[in-house]
């Protein structure tokens, strides 16, 4: 594979990007901590919790859904059960198996916190850029993740 040779225009354009992308994440998790009182990791168990139908899932399942590995996972839910946002429920088919679920608690925190995550959003991204940068974000950002993750075929020979 030959070297990759990256010119300083191309370095700056990624320097940009890193900073834009490092200051975005703090900020967004800052507003989540005053506003809503949760954390990112908090945010993101409880708002895939509440996108499913069953406001529940399997912990192996939900660990490989977010990336995270299963200790991490483990972690985070045993903080979040002592605030009464999740529970783990047994899995009635699989002794193995565990659910980890969403509480009137959870959906409550959750809910208050799309609400100002919406508005963060919208102040801190969608608001500072023309339709037509986000249009061409999202063309290069969907570039991107298919290179990195590449769809898998659907024909089996």
């Amino acid at each position: 594979m030959p070297e990759a040779v990256v010119s300083a225009t191309e370095w700056d354009a990624w320097r940009s990007f890193i900073t834009m992308r490092n200051n975005l994440d703090r900020a967004l998790e800052k507003r989540l901590q005053q506003e809503s009182g949760i954390s990112s990791p908090d945010y993101e168990i409880l708002i895939t919790l509440f996108g499913t139908p069953e406001r529940q899932l399997r912990a192996r399942e939900f660990a490989s859904s977010l990336g995270w590995e299963k200790s991490r996972l483990s972690h985070q839910v045993t903080r979040m059960e002592k605030r009464g946002l999740v529970e783990r429920r047994d899995c009635d088919t699989d002794g193995r198996g565990t659910w980890i679920a969403l509480t009137a608690d959870g959906s409550r925190a959750v809910l208050g916190a799309m609400r100002d995550h919406s508005t963060a959003i919208r102040q801190y991204f969608f608001d500072v850029l023309t339709p037509d940068e986000l249009e061409v974000m999202e063309r290069a950002s969907q570039r991107v993740i298919a290179t990195i993750d590449p769809p898998e075929c659907d024909d089996e020979p």
